[in-house]
């Protein structure tokens, strides 16, 4: 009875080690990919619920797909990653750079982001910052016509910062949440406010790194 009790111990030690040794690795791994290079910005202003930034003028990597908001960012991901892992006239790799961004698309930007209606759904542009060290001139120019490259303009941002989900619903509760404290601060914005992903999907909830942002003036 007691080499029973005994080895039942030990089985139930052996599987908290490996539970333990499991959690060690996936919190390793989230502290080192939430290390790769940033989009930089400058904190204009802290309030309770918002940030206030400025972001320089930046290259990004971008696609316009359609769709609901959590198929048009896994689309659009794939297709700005296939060029940033290969999928380019020079097959060269470029680091990948934190956050994903998407914005869906409006008519205040029709001009410059043609909009066509599709039954499936609303258009949504992703977005990837490209590193630093890059310029238009040295960006491989992509195999695939639906990424296009482009400089985002210097723009003044207000900023809320989350984690955990970053499902649709919170999503949109958290732009929500962002343009009434805004309104109440008499803050005009421009444009749809946007998701921005700092993180891989694997990230631990509680470490993960989600912001909604819109352009004010």
């Amino acid at each position: 009875m007691l080499n029973y009790i005994c080895s039942n111990i030990n089985k139930v030690n052996r599987i908290f080690i490996i539970i333990f040794a499991i959690f060690i690795i996936w919190s390793l791994y989230t502290y080192m990919s939430s290390h790769i290079e940033q989009t930089q910005y400058s904190v204009l202003k802290t309030e309770k619920d918002y940030e206030l930034r400025l972001y320089p003028a930046h290259i990004v990597a971008q696609t316009t797909v359609q769709g609901s908001y959590q198929d048009a960012l896994n689309q659009g991901f794939r297709i700005v990653a296939g060029y940033i892992f290969g999928g380019n006239i020079k097959k060269e790799s470029i680091a990948m750079t934190a956050p994903v961004v998407e914005q869906k698309v409006s008519e205040s930007i029709a001009m410059t982001t043609p909009v066509t209606a599709d039954i499936n759904g609303d258009s949504h542009t992703i977005s990837f910052g490209m590193p630093k060290s890059y310029t238009l001139e040295t960006l491989p120019t992509p195999k695939d016509e639906r990424v296009k490259i482009v400089t985002i303009p210097e723009k003044k941002m207000a900023a809320i910062r989350f984690s955990w989900s970053r499902g649709s619903e919170r999503v949109e509760e958290k732009k929500q949440e962002l343009l009434q404290a805004l309104s109440r601060d008499n803050i005009k914005t421009i444009g749809e406010p946007q998701y921005a992903g700092y993180d891989s999907p694997w990230t631990l909830p509680w470490m993960s790194r989600h912001e909604v942002l819109v352009e004010v003036l």
